[in-house]
């Protein structure tokens, strides 16, 4: 058995065990080296929910949005309304939200997860939808003084043919019922400019 298969085996053990008392019990005579000890620590800090995890909860809930959208900076804005729902999953781990709505007078379904990595430093999201075959992917800073989630991305464009194309977006909480999302991308002189503001407001 290598030393790395070793250290990862003995890391999973650790952690399915502190919810075993009887594997606990097992454990306190198996023979663990400082090396390992450490892994561990290293594990279970890195799999532990946070004060950014408590953040991405208060998002949780079901939402009323109205949304502006534009195609590129010289076409008319598009309006819409949907709705979303938004949960913790992953025993307060990560944040999914599950949105319907329509987008250029069609049906529109789209899904978003959210969570926070504690060994980069950083909220991570992807999203996807009914509109598309690929997926958003971007990683983002909170600002708690101006209680704003700056995120900076990139997903598969059709019209541009960009398979990387770069985007922003910036989510500002305005108060625990009222929270907006507006995105940005940039033109063929890259400028940028704002594809999309959403507003959202707590269903009570």
């Amino acid at each position: 058995m290598n030393k790395v298969f070793l250290q990862f085996l003995m890391t999973t053990l650790f952690i399915v065990g502190a919810t075993s008392s009887t594997m606990a019990t097992d454990m306190k005579d198996m023979p663990i080296s400082t090396e390992h000890m450490a892994a561990m620590e290293s594990m279970l800090e890195y799999s532990t929910p946070n004060e950014n995890h408590k953040f991405l909860s208060t998002l949780a809930g079901s939402w009323k949005a109205k949304v502006t959208f534009w195609m590129d900076p010289k076409s008319p804005a598009q309006e819409s309304e949907g709705t979303a729902q938004s949960k913790m999953t992953m025993d307060g781990r990560f944040l999914e939200q599950h949105y319907h709505g329509s987008m250029m007078s069609q049906p529109f379904e789209g899904r978003a997860i959210w969570g926070y990595d504690n060994l980069r430093k950083e909220f991570t999201g992807i999203w996807f939808d009914s509109m598309a075959t690929g997926v958003m992917i971007s990683s983002a800073k909170y600002d708690a003084k101006a209680k704003t989630l700056t995120e900076v991305g990139s997903m598969s464009c059709p019209i541009t043919k960009e398979k990387h194309r770069w985007y922003k977006a910036v989510t500002t909480i305005i108060d625990a019922d009222h929270y907006t999302y507006e995105s940005y991308m940039k033109d063929k002189e890259g400028n940028e400019y704002k594809g999309m503001f959403i507003t959202y407001s707590r269903v009570m």
